[in-house]
């Protein structure tokens, strides 16, 4: 190798090893950028929609669709945690949690509040639970008859007001309470006959208890029926997971996943009743 070529061959050999340690160094960084964690606040006690204190894997209809958008965002690494229904909001609202799922309702104060993707999670279906030898089938048939007190200002208790005011000449009486008796005495209360009917909506599990428990109770067909949204933390990094959220939610209702997850937990297409 002539003498004066040794120097331009050492530069250029150097030059190309600087080249490769850049790209490399890029590379690596690329690999190693980070996976971001969301607190996600599922509801605790809400069996089949979702339940799992904290401590215990959340399962049910929302988590299992939570872990299927995720599957489809990997740029994203969900944690659940149950949560009261009182803590879900209020932790969502301070970013303790990122997202909240519980079977929300939109409503113009929430839209303020946080942000939620425009595709629903699924649907809620208000019914009228009774004794399988009443008449009891719409809201009409409630006029003069005793229901199970509803939480007070909570879904149920709004609906009955809404219906009311819209049917002013059809008198059904309902009464709040804060007592918190679960919906499975609920249901064995209104067997006795202590009441004659109980309003809820059909995904929180009744139809297990009555099967399971050989109770004498029908449900009626929908007498309300509610789409139900993620809530997100507002935040402006947060919009990003709105819209990517938003986006998956479409794909796994088209190509079936939301009613598959319908049927197993609630055993009924609750998908098609989506507005």
């Amino acid at each position: 190798m002539p003498a004066n070529t040794a120097p331009f061959r050492r530069l250029t050999l150097a030059l190309l090893a600087g080249v490769a340690i850049v790209a490399s160094g890029m590379g690596s960084a690329y690999a190693q950028t980070p996976v971001r964690v969301i607190k996600v606040a599922t509801a605790a006690e809400s069996k089949p929609l979702s339940w799992g204190a904290i401590g215990h894997e959340p399962q049910g209809y929302e988590p299992d669709l939570l872990r299927a958008i995720n599957a489809k965002l990997p740029q994203y690494r969900f944690e659940l945690e149950g949560a009261a229904d009182i803590a879900q909001e209020t932790g969502l609202a301070t970013g303790k949690y990122d997202m909240a799922t519980g079977g929300f309702y939109t409503a113009p104060a929430r839209s303020k509040q946080f942000l939620i993707p425009a595709t629903p999670m699924g649907a809620s279906l208000m019914k009228i639970y009774s004794r399988t030898d009443s008449n009891i089938n719409t809201m009409k048939d409630l006029v003069g008859k005793k229901i199970v007190p509803v939480t007070a200002g909570g879904g149920v208790y709004k609906f009955v007001t809404q219906w009311q005011q819209e049917n002013p000449n059809d008198a059904v009486k309902i009464s709040a309470s804060s007592a918190g008796i679960p919906y499975p005495d609920r249901l064995k209360e209104v067997q006795r006959g202590k009441y004659d009917a109980l309003i809820l909506p059909s995904n929180l599990g009744e139809q297990t208890v009555i099967d399971t428990q050989k109770l004498d109770i029908k449900a009626s067909e929908p007498v309300s029926i509610n789409n139900t949204y993620v809530l997100i933390h507002r935040s402006e990094e947060n919009q990003k997971l709105s819209d990517d959220i938003d986006g998956v939610l479409k794909t796994l209702k088209a190509d079936g996943t939301l009613d598959k997850l319908s049927q197993k937990w609630f055993g009924e297409d609750v998908v098609k009743y989506i507005k």
